[in-house]
């Protein structure tokens, strides 16, 4: 197999052993045009997204529905608190919520928010709710918020210049209260992640103050306590976006000083991550993430050439129908500082290494499975690997080198 081809197979990562899973495909642009630090939520079979920051540098408050069946935009009444970026957003029962934030693209001029708004699909109208109570009532931003239980949950934050939260609140819809629990174990954060598995929140990265993190911890509601989690495996980070898909967590995005384009999953039933295929578009951070009737979609965002507008769909793999080959061959130790080494009782022929731009980064030959390979030359970050078997056959890994 020639090289052009081998090119072609690491930017479509995969198409062999796992049909047309573990896949991204680009969908209709942002009808708004391109923004970072919005917002968004599902209820039904629709997306909205909201607020945010485009490339005027002017903050925004308009509203639009993603309808994932048609692949359309169409606009709804807009949110009716003061534009802002850096918001949080949930939904509970048919019904999302926005709010907190900061008012102003420079946070030295701006001021910190902590108004909660709910939005009803049904009637396109907006009730404004119990403002958030957290940081002294102070307003915040920064912040994440899950849905368990259905309750909401508005982790960390920044509130002022160099002050950072690891308070958890949880509102409750119903009664249209807020209720302090337990603070978040990682520490003061902001930037962090956050997604929701079962009745239990999963939270996570982020940074405190200047240092990126990537530890994760899981919260259960019913006895308000958190455990800790594998770390997240890749690079420390903060302004990823995250989603649940299948039950499975998904870690996408975001920046470690850098730009980053890589889409992690974590098993709760193993408490494993993997990596999976890298994101479809650009590399970008402060992108949003949103799941509809079990398709999960991420865009907008910064990346190296400024704010964006596209949108990506991603299939998560065939879980119960994974190739044989790819799961009795396997990359180690994964992630690396450099040296790896293949286990495996198939006989291999050879090995490439691909990186994000589909570019070969190394070639070799393997001769036995004990073969020790060196790949310290490489830079950091997320890289796709073609294995081929002597009978011609392909194994797709991914490795990430940190």
């Amino acid at each position: 197999m020639n090289r052009s081809i081998y090119v072609l197979l690491a930017i479509c990562f995969p198409l062999f052993l796992n049909g047309q899973y573990n896949t991204w495909t680009k969908k209709t642009d942002f009808i708004a045009g391109k923004r970072e630090r919005a917002v968004a939520f599902s209820i039904g079979d629709y997306a909205f997204v909201t607020t945010g920051i485009d490339t005027s540098e002017t903050l925004l408050k308009d509203l639009w529905q993603y309808n994932p069946q048609g692949d359309t935009w169409t606009q709804k009444a807009d949110f009716p608190g003061v534009a802002r970026r850096d918001a949080i957003a949930f939904s509970i029962n048919g019904k999302g919520y926005v709010g907190t934030g900061m008012d102003n693209e420079n946070a030295l001029l701006g001021n910190k928010l902590k108004d909660i708004w709910e939005y009803d699909p049904a009637t396109n109208a907006w009730t404004q709710k119990a403002d958030f109570p957290g940081s002294g009532a102070n307003g915040i931003y920064f912040a994440t918020a899950f849905t368990a239980d259905n309750k909401g949950y508005i982790c960390g934050g920044k509130w002022g210049a160099s002050l950072y939260s690891s308070q958890l609140w949880e509102y409750k819809p119903s009664s249209d209260q807020w209720i302090q629990r337990a603070n978040f174990p990682g520490g003061v954060r902001y930037q962090l992640s956050s997604f929701s598995i079962g009745n239990q929140g999963y939270v996570g990265l982020g940074a405190n103050q200047d240092v990126y993190k990537k530890d994760f911890y899981r919260y259960n509601p019913g006895s308000n306590q958190w455990t800790q989690i594998a770390d997240c495996i890749g690079s420390e980070r903060g302004s990823a976006c995250a989603f649940t898909l299948n039950n499975h967590g998904f870690v996408c995005l975001g920046t470690n000083g850098g730009l980053l384009g890589d889409l992690i999953e974590y098993n709760p039933a193993t408490d494993e991550w993997e990596l999976r295929c890298a994101y479809g578009g650009s590399e970008r951070k402060n992108a949003v993430a949103f799941v509809v009737n079990g398709r999960a979609f991420v865009g907008l965002g910064k990346g190296y050439s400024g704010k964006k507008a596209s949108i990506q769909e991603y299939v998560a793999p065939n879980y119960a129908q994974l190739s044989e080959l790819e799961v009795t061959c396997e990359i180690y130790p994964n992630p690396t500082k450099g040296l790896i080494q293949l286990h495996t009782q198939i006989e291999m022929e050879t090995i490439q290494v691909f990186n994000q731009l589909g570019t070969l980064t190394f070639e070799q030959h393997i001769s036995s499975s004990t073969d020790l390979l060196d790949l310290s030359h490489l830079s950091v970050g997320v890289y796709h690997v073609l294995l081929k078997t002597t009978s011609g056959q392909i194994i797709q890994k991914q490795l990430m080198i940190n």
